[in-house]
């Protein structure tokens, strides 16, 4: 399976190089350490979707927001016809550009604008993908967040180095089976230690 790279018009101008760093965080998890002061990523995971010499995006995974899917699909001018599709829970992907969407999903699908993260786990931002979701067509296993959270160059190796965040491999089960207040601790117990353990002497992000 070939790896296509975020759309550019989905991803912040430090994002424009496609290169990928030697230290890179590709399809990891970013999981926020328990001393993280910054509310925006205190208790977060972020699955990363993209780390290149010129910085990272990541969607986190974890963050309800105040919508629901129904009230995106009637922005977008989407009728919904699926059973237990408009109650779902619309995730806060990050800061940046919250008024776009992304969908994390299972493979499947022949999607406009999209991307693989790896051979579990896609990311499409185009429109065509919620219709289908709309319509009961979509992928198996879907999340539905607004914006993203964007590094600059050398921002998030800074961060790392001040033991704000952990990494740890993705795994698609947390995002896509797990109830949302177990998906930290799950990711945690991914390195195989007890969350417990884990100092609170964290850097801010």
């Amino acid at each position: 399976m070939s790896e296509r790279k975020i759309p550019t018009g989905d991803r912040p101008d430090h994002e424009a190089r496609q290169t990928d760093s030697p230290y890179s965080l590709n399809s990891q998890f970013l999981i926020a350490m328990p001393g993280m002061q910054d509310p925006t990523f205190a208790g977060g995971v972020t699955l990363m979707c993209q780390h290149n010499d010129e910085g990272a995006i990541g969607i986190t995974i974890n963050r309800p927001s105040e919508f629901t899917l129904l009230e995106i699909l009637r922005q977008l001018n989407i009728e919904c016809e699926a059973q237990g599709v408009a109650e779902m829970t619309v995730f806060e992907g990050g800061p940046v550009h919250p008024e776009r969407g992304f969908v994390l999903h299972t493979p499947g699908g022949d999607w406009e604008s999209s991307a693989v993260i790896d051979e579990n786990i896609s990311v499409t931002t185009s429109r065509d993908v919620l219709a289908a979701i709309a319509k009961g067509q979509g992928p198996e296993k879907f999340l539905v967040a607004l914006g993203y959270a964007g590094w600059g160059a050398g921002q998030l190796e800074n961060e790392i180095k001040d033991n704000a965040w952990l990494n740890s491999d993705a795994d698609s089960a947390i995002i896509f089976d797990l109830p949302v207040h177990n998906r930290w601790e799950r990711a945690v117990s991914k390195l195989g230690f007890d969350f417990h353990h884990l100092h609170t002497d964290a850097g801010n992000a």
